[in-house]
């Protein structure tokens, strides 16, 4: 990369004197995009110049690990690229936040600069922390208010991931083996236990929910067999296929109130069709 006046100038913000385009090693990386990742998330355009904004001057490291003597290059200039014949899973406008590093040229890290150059040194990741972790399909913050929708499931034809807002702050970003994004690679630490725990513990509570939603829609189309009969099965049940948990149960207490409600004689005839419950009580 040719090393212009300008780049030393802006670089020269995070050094204690100048240096001359020799004694330094310049090099362009891309940090995250706006696509959807291997965890099943992404970020907003918003985050993403959030994110612009506070990598200017952020060090780079390797695996995310703290030790000051891992730390390799600094970051002194950040910029937002959008490849407008290029959309993302999500149907954005592909775009990706880009940085230039730079390091001092020693003996020490010549071989470091090589593997980069020959492309060895290549995936980076980095470490923020995001506000807000939305669903793509109900639009709930999932660190608020979880819902059953599990990312990388697909409702109505909509593949569900989780989009990252509200950027507080940015920490690092570290060279890596396998990063989370396809394109660049972004592992999100939040850098304590208690809310990896947190992490962990939402995603087995969403799965128990959508567990009993699923048995709550089996149970809610059997009650309509036993109320209407199987004629009207197919069609109801392709209706409770797009409703929610709580919509599912405030229709079971309707139906059973139904139910209760009817002769002991219509009862016994619908219940002929009551082959169509079998497993699908949860009682």
């Amino acid at each position: 990369m040719e090393i212009t006046p300008e780049m030393l100038t802006q670089l020269s913000t995070y050094t204690r004197r100048e240096f001359t385009a020799d004694e330094v090693y310049i090099f362009r990386v891309r940090l995250c995009d706006n696509d959807i990742d291997r965890d099943g998330e992404r970020f907003s355009l918003k985050a993403l110049d959030e994110l612009c904004a506070l990598f200017e001057g952020k060090t780079g490291i390797f695996d995310h690990n703290p030790s000051g003597e891992k730390q390799t290059a600094r970051i002194f200039k950040t910029e937002l690229v959008t490849d407008e014949n290029r959309t993302t899973a999500a149907g954005e406008p592909y775009t990706s936040l880009c940085a230039y590093a730079y390091m001092i040229r020693t003996e020490g890290n010549a071989d470091l600069i090589r593997e980069i150059d020959g492309g060895i040194k290549k995936e980076v990741s980095i470490s923020c922390t995001a506000g807000s972790h939305t669903c793509s399909i109900c639009g709930k913050d999932r660190r608020i208010a979880p819902c059953t929708h599990i990312p990388g499931e697909t409702y109505a034809g909509k593949v569900c991931h989780v989009v990252l807002s509200q950027i507080t702050d940015a920490y690092e970003w570290s060279f890596v083996a396998v990063p989370a994004q396809r394109n660049a690679g972004v592992t999100k630490h939040y850098l304590d236990s208690k809310s990896a725990d947190h992490d962990s513990q939402l995603f087995h509570c969403q799965r128990i929910l959508k567990q009993i939603e699923e048995r709550t829609r089996k149970e809610v189309v059997g009650l309509q067999c036993v109320n209407s009969g199987n004629a009207s099965a197919k069609a109801f049940a392709a209706a409770a296929a797009r409703m929610d948990l709580e919509e599912l149960l405030a229709l079971r207490d309707e139906l059973e109130t139904t139910l209760e409600k009817k002769p002991e004689r219509q009862l016994s005839d619908n219940r002929q069709n009551e082959s169509c419950i079998g497993e699908f009580r949860i009682r």
